[in-house]
């Protein structure tokens, strides 16, 4: 299995890039393709004793910067490392895409170079996100802000379908973010909504509130990109202040320090239970081919791990159960743009 990777994507790139290449190669034996400057990719790589000899490299010679206005992918940074990438899965060079580079940026190239699959009225952001037990993907986190009740019943078949292929899960619980449970709950997006994901052949479970989510509400959530991304963004900041406030209190004095040294492996494996960078990254879901959005901040590990969710979305052929999936759906709801 061939996967290119953005090696200039990122707030720690090319060197936490490479290294989570290495034991992601190491680990799960995929032949991995760099993208980005040759020179600058061996400069570092020799620098930190990394062997790269196994290691392809797209050579590009730009990178789109997290300041970059999206289209500009398609323009002034068309040869960026991104693009280059994008450019080479769009022809066949390879089995997937993963970059923890500028989202904007990268929605725009994967739509108009790699491709919607046809029939899906949007490609929208799904990570995969801790809960008390296990994980939800929340579908759309960002992509987009503005959405049609058709385009997030899409959502909730495509996050269905990858829950259960990926994520083994064997019937997925579809919700759909609401202020309240009740049917007649929301604005008209929400109501027109409820009602396309009622007819829809997937397990939907109605609406569910934000309060509930944490808590095994579901194991998809559905919201348009404004609503995901404020709740994807406010879940984060608040496991890291709960974890802040943990911290405080358990170095407070000889008492608590005493305590902490006997829950300390607890305290880890929960830290590790609601760590993003255990899940990788999120798929840009809806793509003709795997395209994977690793976490701006990302380290080598969340790296690694964004490459083993890309390997797996390859195997289980996520596209193309997506696209069949279509075939059962009236033609007439579904409005490409």
């Amino acid at each position: 299995m061939k996967i290119i990777v953005d090696a200039f994507g990122g707030d720690n790139a090319p060197l936490e890039i490479i290294k989570g290449c290495k034991l992601a190669q190491s680990e799960y034996g995929f032949e991995i393709i760099l993208s980005g400057s040759e020179k600058k990719i061996r400069d570092v790589s020799k620098e930190n004793g990394l062997d790269i000899k196994d290691m392809s490299i797209l050579d590009a010679g730009d990178v789109i910067l997290m300041s970059d206005k999206p289209d500009e992918i398609l323009k002034s940074k068309s040869e960026s490392s991104m693009a280059v990438g994008l450019k080479s899965l769009a022809g066949g060079e390879a089995d997937a895409f993963v970059s923890a580079g500028n989202s904007g940026a990268l929605a725009v190239g994967a739509t108009m170079i790699t491709k919607r699959i046809k029939g899906i009225s949007r490609c929208a952001f799904a990570p995969v996100v801790p809960k008390n037990t296990g994980g939800f993907m929340l579908i759309d986190s960002g992509a987009n802000s503005e959405c049609r009740p058709e385009m997030l019943r899409q959502f909730g078949i495509m996050g269905s379908i990858y829950m259960q292929k990926v994520m083994k899960i064997e019937n997925p619980r579809v919700g759909l973010v609401n202020v309240g449970t009740e049917e007649n709950k929301g604005d008209l997006l929400r109501k027109n909504t409820y009602k396309l994901l009622m007819q829809s052949d997937i397990n939907f479970i109605g609406n569910v509130e934000a309060r509930d989510i944490p808590n095994d509400a579901a194991d998809v959530v559905v919201a348009d990109g404004f609503t995901g991304n404020i709740i994807l963004k406010l879940y984060e900041g608040m496991a890291s202040l709960l974890f802040g406030k943990f911290k405080d209190v358990l170095s407070k004095n000889i008492k608590t320090k005493m305590a902490a040294a006997l829950i300390l492996s607890d305290m880890r494996e929960m830290k590790k239970q609601i760590d993003y960078n255990q899940y990788g990254g999120a798929p840009l879901i809806g793509i003709s081919a795997p395209v994977f959005k690793a976490h701006g901040s990302s380290k080598a590990v969340t790296i690694k791990n964004a490459i083993r969710l890309t390997g797996e979305y390859v195997k289980a052929d996520v596209p193309g159960t997506i696209s069949d999936a279509l075939q059962k759906i009236n033609k007439g709801d579904i409005n490409d743009v």
